[in-house]
């Protein structure tokens, strides 16, 4: 859970808006729990009995022996007691056949817990999807493998292995284990988001009265976006430990190859629109007389996948001839680029694919190249891995 902080339970009315015997559903199977802590709950058969003044008193202040069962219970049913998720709960109770007692008006907190109750995994799912559209930066890795082959979703056996590999690097990284990968695919793409815990948090809390803490794992939500029709994976993750560890286990085991995403991100094609003609000075470099950008390919995405691609002798001088610019919104996903080196009569073609991909006519060529993108700026800064 990201926090054990039920502000909806944190009153005797909201716990009274879940009918009576959906609650004593949801709490009687960890009955021991509450008799432990003084708490008697009612059978169902009684008309009344819930001591809900005592019954908020456990429920927020949580202890060592508090079932985790019960907090995730509570957590998710929490989450998604609210009107937005209700709409989708109805909707998906009626997909899933889940039948619901019939109130016709009923509270989203009876909602959420009808659905738990019967379809665990489907309310975690639905919970789950709220953090598609929650991050705003992604990093790009592209294949290599050419041609790039037809996208088949991952199977239930693929996906037990997948989270059992990240389950290995969480726990060494003290993050425990406990992963899951939930599948989205969409008209254009495929979105995965993996659900794991953060290290351990510690917060005060007061049990019966007195002073205590109380340990729980917070949990973490990443995404990672496929574009089948171009091999390029997008990943929103915390730091360069978990991006790698995504690269590699989800090429080995979506992908069937481990470096289908080759190596982390090297190549950017912003100094072209950022610094204009001057990203392609080369004076400055040994065994190269001139650079052209000959091919620029922009990708604006959208339902319909648009990709623009601008083709010239010299594209700079194909925009200021007729007075424009480049696109400023567009991701720049391919340039193709016109050297003369000094060792040779004619210019040959240089290729560069953000994140990771470097396309030369000779191999001898590299060197040279490596030295003008460095330059230019067109080579990343090595960043430091935060997670070792």
């Amino acid at each position: 859970m990201a926090t054990y902080n039920l502000r909806r339970f944190a009153h005797a009315d909201g716990l009274k808006a879940i009918a009576r015997e959906h609650l004593l559903a949801l709490l009687n199977p960890h009955k021991p729990y509450f008799d432990g802590r003084g708490l008697t709950l009612p059978p169902p058969s009684a008309s009344d009995g819930i001591d809900y003044d005592q019954l908020v008193n456990v429920l927020m202040n949580p202890n060592t022996d508090t079932p985790k069962g019960l907090l995730d219970a509570l957590y998710f049913v929490h989450e998604m007691a609210t009107p937005e998720a209700m709409d989708v709960l109805l909707q998906e109770a009626e997909n899933n056949g889940i039948s619901l007692d019939g109130n016709p008006d009923p509270t989203a907190a009876d909602v959420a817990v009808q659905v738990y109750l019967q379809n665990k995994d489907l309310l975690e799912r639905k919970h789950a999807e709220q953090y598609l559209l929650k991050p705003r930066s992604f990093e790009y890795f592209q294949t290599d493998t050419h041609p790039i082959p037809k996208f088949k979703p991952p199977t239930a056996k693929a996906l037990v292995a997948l989270e059992k590999d990240l389950d290995d690097w969480f726990e060494k990284k003290k993050r425990g284990r406990g992963s899951k990968v939930f599948v989205y695919p969409k008209k254009d793409s495929v979105w995965f988001l993996v659900r794991h815990g953060d290290p351990l948090r510690r917060e005060g809390s007061l049990d019966g009265g007195q002073a205590s803490s109380v340990f729980y794992r917070p949990e973490k939500y990443d995404v990672l976006v496929y574009e089948p029709t171009i091999g390029e994976i997008r990943m929103h993750a915390c730091g360069k430990g978990e991006k790698d560890l995504f690269r590699r286990q989800f090429g080995r085991h979506v992908f069937s190859k481990e470096d289908f995403f080759p190596e982390t991100g090297k190549y950017t094609l912003e100094p072209l629109r950022t610094d204009g003609d001057a990203s392609v000075i080369c004076t400055d470099v040994d065994g190269m007389e001139w650079v052209r950008l000959k091919e620029i390919q922009f990708f604006w995405g959208g339902a319909e996948k648009e990709t623009e691609i601008r083709k010239a002798n010299d594209v700079f001088a194909a925009y200021a001839g007729r007075g424009r610019t480049m696109p400023q919104k567009a991701r720049i996903i391919r340039a193709s680029f016109q050297v003369k080196f000094t060792d040779s009569k004619t210019a040959r073609t240089v290729t560069i694919r953000p994140s990771n991909i470097a396309q030369y006519t000779r191999d001898s060529d590299a060197s040279v190249v490596e030295d003008w993108l460095t330059k230019r700026g067109f080579i990343l800064a090595e960043q430091e891995d935060d997670e070792e």
